[in-house]
């Protein structure tokens, strides 16, 4: 796909998804310590479970400090509800003393630093920079934009990394804070895993995988 047509797909998802307040999230926070640690939390499981948990969690651990204290015990109980609660329990106390440790108790600003915390790949990193500094360096794929990229044909690949560079080349910078948010209300909403509503679509006649499932190569 060329960036014109990309250009085209990304008007007309904003005009039907339009981003109210400066919104782009899912996930409820109030401050960057929030957005990553319920962002470490999102992995494989609901926005609507991350943000069920979040009142509890944080009204036991308002900050680093406060977490860094808790063994992953203590905190399992209050994210038993969400998939993995072991694993991230883990992480999140790890990334909290880490945060102690190496950043002053501050959530960093790069991609290298949020990376190098426990449970934070590049898809991590990019959603808290983006979500809770407003820095756009990449643009964040998940599950949702990546199945919506390759279906309307923004890739050919389905390795996030991948995915990323081309959608980095396709849309403007200036664009990046958007695209995260509009693939996932369209994944979500009309360009589902299974059946797909593509007489729902706003973008269906410049959608691949709608022109080649017409054309009976689906």
């Amino acid at each position: 796909m060329n960036r014109e047509t990309a250009c085209e797909v990304y008007r007309r998802l904003l005009a039907h998804y339009p981003i109210v307040g400066g919104k782009r999230h899912f996930i409820d926070f109030d401050n960057p310590f929030e957005s990553l640690i319920l962002t470490i939390l999102s992995a494989q499981t609901t926005d609507r479970a991350v943000n069920a948990i979040s009142d509890d969690l944080f009204s036991r651990y308002p900050t680093p400090e406060a977490l860094a204290r808790a063994e992953p015990e203590e905190v399992e109980p209050l994210i038993r509800s969400i998939g993995f609660h072991r694993s991230k329990a883990r992480y999140i106390v790890g990334t909290a003393r880490k945060l102690i440790s190496d950043f002053g108790g501050e959530v960093p600003r790069t991609i290298a630093e949020l990376q190098s915390l426990p449970g934070v790949g590049r898809k991590t990193a990019n959603i808290v920079l983006s979500h809770a500094f407003g820095i756009n360096v990449g643009i964040a794929v998940d599950t949702h934009v990546r199945r919506v990229s390759k279906r309307i044909g923004f890739t050919d690949s389905t390795n996030p990394d991948i995915i990323e560079r081309d959608l980095m080349a396709l849309f403007p910078e200036e664009t990046w804070q958007d695209i995260n948010y509009l693939l996932i209300r369209l994944g979500r909403e009309v360009c589902t895993a299974q059946n797909p509503k593509h007489e729902e679509c706003v973008v269906a006649d410049l959608c691949r995988y709608y022109r080649d499932l017409r054309a009976g190569r689906k």
